[in-house]
């Protein structure tokens, strides 16, 4: 699936960050084709949760590089909230407003973002639960929805504004067992569509089985990547294979 012709529409190089004498990104390279599924896996502290906030300007790195669908993140003359409707963020936590039903948490970054008027703003927000699987939950507030249906409704407020590159920072790693099925479902269906996605996430059989490239990452560099048979089947570095043998065990 990767379009090597096409320059990437993610282009990330030589990354670095500091907080105080820290590196937490030494030097980092990343480039993502459009249409392509990256995903980001290391041990915790590795870096993986600040690479992918630089690639929205959530952090900003203090060198390196970051071009997004061939805006220059980094320029001072860019207007980064412009920049950021092409970049969809899902975090860890939903970050949904517990006032509003799932229908206005994503309508309202269609209004204020967007400037869309009420009844569009209400119809593609509509559109955008159905696309996550809940057609049926628009007007629930989040308490009454459980932890996997609020995360998808985060996805839906992303998807809401037709990012050109999607990314995941730990989707389901607060979501219990037994609701991680739904998510990734969504995720999957996103990829099938055709969506650009860099995703930081422990779960290791969605790696395998949907990524196009891994990229694993220990102490702020990217030490290895290539495809999820050779990343997690003959792994290279010393230290991905640690990483691999110690989540095989569990």
């Amino acid at each position: 699936m990767r379009k090597t012709q096409s320059p990437p529409i993610v282009q990330a190089q030589a990354l670095w960050k500091r907080f105080g004498p820290l590196a937490v990104l030494k030097g980092v390279d990343l480039n993502v084709a459009e249409r392509e599924l990256v995903f980001i896996i290391g041990p915790s502290g590795s870096g993986k949760s600040t690479l992918l906030r630089c690639l929205n300007r959530l952090e900003t790195p203090d060198e390196g590089i970051i071009t997004v669908d061939g805006i220059d993140l980094l320029s001072p003359k860019t207007d980064i909230n412009k920049a950021r409707q092409r970049i969809g963020m899902v975090f860890q936590s939903f970050n949904l407003y517990p006032h509003m039903t799932a229908r206005q948490n994503v309508m309202l970054a269609l209004r204020k973002v967007q400037g869309r008027g009420r009844d569009e703003a209400a119809e593609m927000a509509r559109a955008a639960l159905e696309r996550v699987g809940l057609g049926e939950r628009v007007d629930h507030y989040p308490a009454q929805l459980s932890g996997g249906q609020q995360q998808r409704v985060a996805i839906a407020r992303a998807i809401a504004l037709a990012p050109r590159v999607m990314l995941f920072d730990e989707p389901t790693s607060a979501l219990d067992p037994e609701l991680v099925g739904g998510v990734l479902s969504v995720m999957r269906e996103l990829r099938e569509s055709g969506m650009t996605m860099v995703v930081v996430s422990h779960e290791m059989a969605f790696a395998r089985a949907a990524a196009d490239t891994v990229v694993f990452m220990a102490d702020g560099e990217k030490l290895e990547e290539g495809p999820p048979d050779q990343i997690f089947g003959a792994p290279r570095h010393e230290r991905t294979r640690a990483f691999i043998r110690q989540i095989d065990r569990h």
